[in-house]
């Protein structure tokens, strides 16, 4: 079966690195972006089946990279990862399907992962913390 890779969004270089090798040991594939910038760059190149976003970046951050999505009518689940005390708040903003908080357990990660990318695509729900 060939699946649509996982776009993992952090500006963290250990975070990143520990989510791609992760994902990836458990069979997905990963692309991966330090900036909302880079990953709207990703997403030229490749259609991700759900991304994992953190929300404080440089360039340009989460709330900017889910905006210049919505411009150009894209959508597809978002799980956002921040340390923020508000962040079911801040996921639902930006219209989230799911949240962790940092730090969260891998686990949490798979489960959001395989939940909201089910055999053939799709994804949604409601806004669960996984944490």
């Amino acid at each position: 079966m060939t699946r649509r890779p996982i776009l993992v969004v952090d500006d963290d270089p250990s975070i990143l690195s520990t989510l791609a090798e992760f994902l990836q040991m458990e069979g997905y594939v990963v692309e991966t972006a330090v900036n909302g910038a880079e990953a709207l760059d990703c997403i030229d190149r490749t259609a991700p089946s759900i991304i994992l976003l953190d929300m404080r970046m440089p360039v340009l951050d989460g709330w900017g990279f889910v905006r210049a999505l919505r411009e150009r009518g894209q959508s597809m689940p978002l799980v956002v990862m921040t340390a923020a005390r508000d962040a079911h708040q801040w996921a639902s903003e930006v219209g989230a399907a799911a949240y962790l908080a940092k730090p969260f357990n891998l686990v949490d990660v798979l489960d959001a992962v395989e939940r909201l990318t089910p055999p053939g695509g799709g994804g949604g729900g409601t806004l669960p913390s996984v944490a």
